[in-house]
């Protein structure tokens, strides 16, 4: 009876042993999809693959001349005149011009202070001349009133004690008029001095705020320094846009902070491509690659460049971008500022490799597996991805030449129209 009991238990654990075994063996190779005649393929090709970045961009002057709102102070600068963007110009051209309204206003008031400045400075030196011929004028007479009292005080000894007395009282008190009168001049011709280094300052004083308003009123017209092509920057002046908007370019009418870019004269030798790069291919990026560019409105010619140089990484959460500046190694008289480019930047090459597209790949549960096909029907294999890009993938894991499919076999049939079967379904759980 127990030989039994333990051999009627173990008879019933082989099946279960069994199917479970078969089970694991099934999902470790996947289950075959019986394929139909609608499921594209591809084979596994071994070749050299080149990895490329894409993105749209825009020309702007390698090295150009940047026209900035003048240096004021807070004042206010509204444009009066503006060349449109694309406009030739030739050098000492004027290409924007501020209103001087409220500069030509303190330029005449400044003239004025200025003028009665000079009139003050001239009333302060003849007034100093005047009293300087009054005080030598004194100083004469005091020395006069002096020899006039010692000559008296000489008959003393012939005058009674009295009038001897008042001899001598009177030379003393002469005396000492003229001593102070000897030390009272400085004072005076110093205080006249000083009146007129008053004087003199305050023209001083309203004749440089007379140049600066003329300096000011000059620097509100700007004019090209070199011939070229106008390209007007974006209005960034107090504006409030949302992320991705497209800030609108200066016009008449406008009000510019001091020391902000109006127009810029670009160099027609040289020419940078402004390219937004999403975050993820930074990575791919270095100064120096090699680039080409396909200008819209030339698209006859292909241009070369180099990447010069990678600004910082901006842009709201969902789209982390940053910009790249491509410079065009062979420029050509035909190009404008803010002309649409496509650019392509080679990144990498990879030598004897398998690749299939991207669209035979598929991902789920973080695994990337392909549909390569087995018998009459196509079967789930895992790879290993060792790059990719919006195209292609290079892989590990499959034999060159192997069959597999683009689409999902198993949603063949269940979804019709755009997407059904598309690139990264998941295998069916």
């Amino acid at each position: 009876m127990k030989w039994k009991s333990v051999v009627i238990p173990v008879s019933l654990l082989a099946p279960l042993a069994l199917i479970a075994w078969g089970g694991l063996r099934l999902y470790k190779t996947g289950s075959v999809v019986s394929t139909g005649p609608d499921i594209p393929s591809t084979r596994v090709k071994r070749s050299d693959v080149t990895f490329t970045v894409t993105a749209k961009a825009e020309l702007e002057g390698g090295k150009s001349e940047m026209l900035t709102a003048p240096m004021m102070g807070g004042a206010q600068l509204i444009l009066t005149a503006l060349h449109h963007s694309g406009d030739l110009v030739k050098a000492d051209d004027v290409v924007a011009q501020f209103d001087t309204t409220e500069q030509e206003f303190k330029l005449k008031e400044a003239e004025a202070d200025l003028a009665e400045a000079e009139q003050q400075v001239i009333q302060a030196q003849a007034d100093s001349q005047a009293k300087a011929e009054e005080a030598q004028y004194e100083l004469l007479q005091a020395k006069a009133d002096l020899r006039q009292a010692e000559l008296e005080a000489r008959r003393n000894p012939l005058l009674a004690a009295i009038t001897a007395r008042q001899n001598t009282l009177a030379v003393e008190a002469a005396r000492d008029k003229l001593r102070q009168l000897e030390h009272d001049i400085p004072n005076r011709q110093a205080n006249s001095t000083a009146g007129i280094a008053i004087q003199e300052a305050a023209r001083n004083k309203a004749k440089v705020q007379a140049e600066t308003a003329r300096r000011n009123i000059e620097s509100m017209t700007l004019k090209a320094h070199m011939a070229g092509y106008v390209s007007v920057q974006q209005n960034m002046a107090g504006n409030f846009f949302m992320d991705g908007m497209k800030l609108p370019i200066f016009q008449v009418g406008d009000t510019v902070r001091p020391g902000m870019a109006v127009a810029q004269i670009p160099d027609l030798s040289n020419w940078d491509a402004i390219a937004r790069i999403g975050e993820l291919d930074r990575g791919h990026l270095a100064e120096g690659q090699k680039a080409a560019i396909s200008v819209i409105a030339l698209p006859e010619k292909t241009f070369a460049g180099h990447i010069k140089n990678i600004g910082g990484t901006a842009g709201s959460p969902w789209d982390r971008h940053f910009d790249c500046k491509i410079t065009i190694d062979n420029p050509a008289p035909e190009l404008r500022p803010g002309m649409s480019a496509s650019i392509v930047i080679t990144t990498e090459t990879l030598r004897n490799v398998s690749w299939i597209p991207a669209q035979a790949v598929f991902e789920s549960d973080g695994r990337s597996f392909v549909y390569v096909q087995s018998g009459t029907g196509f079967v789930p294999a895992d790879i290993k991805v060792v790059r990719r890009s919006e195209s292609q993938v290079v892989l590990t894991g499959l034999k060159d030449g192997a069959l597999v499919a683009m689409a999902n076999p198993g949603e063949q049939g269940k979804k019709t129209g755009p997407g059904a079967g598309g690139a990264l379904q998941a295998i069916p759980k």
